[in-house]
C-alpha cells in the first residue's frame, strides 16, 4: 500500500518474501497431494462413467492449482544462470519460434540487425525474459496495434527494444521491474517484470522502460554487453 504513512509501513526483505512464498506453496501443495490421493481413491470406487469423468475433472483442477503455486514460487526465486556464448540472432529466432507456437507472431514487426555478434548468457533464461515482455505487452495491449521489436548492436552491446503503442499510460517507469506485487490481477501477481529484471541483471545486462508521450509509445529495453573475443 504505497500511500500509507511511513510509520505504518513494514519493510520486508525480498528474500523473506520468497521464503514465505516457498513455504506457503509447499504447505498448500501437501494438502493438494492429499486431495489428489483421495480423488484417485474415489475414482476407483466410482461405478458410473459420469462419476469417473467428474473425478477426472476434479483431479485435473487440483493439478492446475498445484502448477499455479509452483509458477509463483519459480517466478519469485533467485536466478542462477548457466552462461554460454550465444549468437544474438539465434536468441531472436528462438523467441520468434515461441511466439509462432503461441499464435502471436503476427502482432509484432521485427527489425533485426544482429549479424554474427555473440553474448555470454543463459539462453533459456534470456528467452524467458524476452517472452515475458511480450506476454506482458499482449496482456495490456489495446486494440490491434502492431508492436515493433528492434534488435541491434550498438556501442559494443546487444540492444533489444520492444515498442508498444499506448495512447494512455500513467505508470511510473523510474523503478520499472523493481516493484513486484504492486499490480496484481487474476492469474497475475506483479512478478513478471521483476523476473525480467532479475534475469537480465544476472546476465550482466540492464533493463529499463520509458514512455514517449509524443509518439504514444512505451519503450522497454534490454541491453547486454557483447561477449569478449575468444583468446588466441
Amino acid at each position: 500500500m504505497p500511500n500509507l504513512p511511513p510509520k505504518n509501513r513494514i519493510d520486508v526483505a525480498w528474500s523473506d518474501v520468497v521464503s514465505f512464498l516457498r513455504q506457503l506453496s509447499h504447505d498448500i501443495r501437501n494438502h493438494l497431494n492429499a486431495a489428489e490421493l483421495q480423488a484417485a481413491y474415489l475414482g476407483e470406487l466410482a461405478e458410473s462413467a459420469e462419476m469417473k469423468e467428474e473425478v477426472k475433472r476434479l483431479r485435473e483442477m487440483i493439478g492446475e492449482v498445484s502448477k499455479a503455486l509452483q509458477a509463483v514460487t519459480s517466478r519469485a526465486a533467485g536466478i542462477s544462470p548457466t552462461r554460454i556464448r550465444y549468437r544474438c540472432a539465434n536468441l531472436i529466432e528462438d523467441v520468434k519460434q515461441r511466439l509462432d507456437s503461441l499464435g502471436k507472431r503476427d502482432a509484432t514487426e521485427w527489425d533485426v540487425q544482429a549479424g554474427d555478434a555473440e553474448i555470454e548468457i543463459d539462453p533459456q533464461l534470456l528467452q524467458e525474459a524476452l517472452l515475458e515482455l511480450f506476454t506482458n505487452a499482449f496482456l495490456y495491449r489495446s486494440g490491434e496495434e502492431v508492436m515493433l521489436a528492434i534488435a541491434k548492436i550498438e556501442n559494443g552491446k546487444f540492444s533489444f527494444t520492444l515498442r508498444e503503442p499506448k495512447k494512455e499510460f500513467d505508470a511510473d517507469t523510474r523503478n520499472w521491474g523493481r516493484q513486484p506485487l504492486r499490480k496484481v490481477g487474476r492469474g497475475r501477481y506483479g512478478l513478471g517484470l521483476n523476473r525480467v529484471r532479475m534475469i537480465v541483471e544476472a546476465n550482466d545486462g540492464s533493463f529499463n522502460a520509458k514512455y514517449d508521450a509524443k509518439a504514444s509509445t512505451l519503450l522497454s529495453r534490454i541491453v547486454i554487453p557483447l561477449a569478449k573475443p575468444p583468446s588466441a
